[in-house]
């Protein structure tokens, strides 16, 4: 009877302590600084940098579906990835901004799963629609014979929504994950938003499984789209430097250069973060990095893209003197 009862009250035990480890309702972000002074400087430049991104993409969106010129595959591709830009940076910029503002960002176990799952599928949705961007130059430069065919609009739509969908698929695995393993504090994260790598380093169950998970899918996302990318403008040189032409050269070149210098900064950032199965330690490097492609990539790529373009240049122009008449 007593060995019963001692069996019982240890079992009981055991359910409690398992109870615990879950018990984690809210995590504390740390944000990019702990200094007031620092913090109030940098509150303003990261708000100002969220406007213009959002003031960026809004215009290049409303010039791309109010012009006739520019309802084209490669402006079609523009335009998802402006509406994609908006939505990562609306994911990851309202955290940093409340850390700033507050020292620190208590967001709660649900919200920060929330933030994460659409952190995920942004990205991924990216490293595909990238993906896509160049194979779209791929066929203009080396097939363009054939480009209206290849580049017809149902082409165009399903690879959008191949992108969009499968950064949602590869998001739902990912977190579900994540959300599945226990936290036990501590509940501090060193970063500004809910990444993956300090959620994992938070942790007190084996996460072995989740590692291979986030290894498997980005070797799959992140280094085969960025294979792809790699492929197409292996072939688009070899057809540049084919040319006759050194005016034709300088314009072919000129219309993949803004992709390139885009691929570069993004892939950069996140391989180095995301493509290794370990828990990074060095989350200070962590938030550097995160910050370029977070924040400054977003602000960037319409400027990189679009506003240096032409038919986009022209397009505003006369936006802006309809808009003064």
């Amino acid at each position: 009877m007593v060995e019963e009862h001692f069996t019982h009250a240890s079992q009981m035990e055991e359910s409690l302590e398992l109870g615990n480890m879950t018990r984690v309702q809210e995590f504390v972000l740390l944000g990019l600084s702990t200094r007031l002074g620092i913090r109030d400087a940098l509150f303003v430049v990261f708000l100002t940098l969220y406007l213009l991104t959002l003031l960026e993409n809004t215009l290049i969106i409303y010039l791309i579906c109010s012009h006739s010129e520019l309802h084209k595959p490669m402006y079609f591709f523009l335009g998802n990835l402006s509406c994609l830009e908006m939505c990562y940076v609306s994911v990851t910029m309202p955290t940093l901004l409340m850390g700033l503002w507050t020292g620190t960002c208590h967001v709660p176990f649900t919200g920060c799963m929330t933030q994460l799952f659409f952190f995920i599928s942004l990205i991924c949705t990216e490293c595909t629609l990238l993906a896509s961007m160049a194979y779209d130059r791929y066929v203009a430069i080396c097939r363009p014979l054939h480009y209206p065919l290849l580049m017809r609009p149902q082409v165009c739509l399903g690879l959008a929504l191949s992108s969009w969908l499968g950064g949602l698929l590869v998001s739902v695995i990912k977190t579900a994950c994540i959300a599945s393993l226990s936290y036990c504090g501590p509940n501090v994260l060193n970063h500004f938003f809910c990444d993956v790598s300090p959620l994992l380093n938070l942790s007190c169950t084996h996460v072995a499984l989740t590692e291979l998970v986030d290894f498997i899918s980005a070797i799959v996302i992140l280094w085969g789209s960025l294979l792809v990318a790699m492929a197409t403008y292996v072939a688009i040189g070899r057809t540049v430097l084919a040319m006759p032409s050194a005016a034709a050269r300088h314009k072919a070149f000129s219309t993949c250069a803004s992709h390139l210098v885009v691929v570069g900064i993004f892939y950069s950032a996140t391989i180095f973060i995301y493509a290794r199965p370990s828990r990074i330690e060095a989350m200070d490097l962590n938030k550097v990095l995160s910050v370029i492609y977070t924040v400054v990539t977003p602000m960037c790529n319409p400027i990189i893209y679009c506003l240096r373009n032409r038919e986009v240049q022209s397009a505003f122009r006369r936006t802006m003197h309809w808009s003064s008449v």
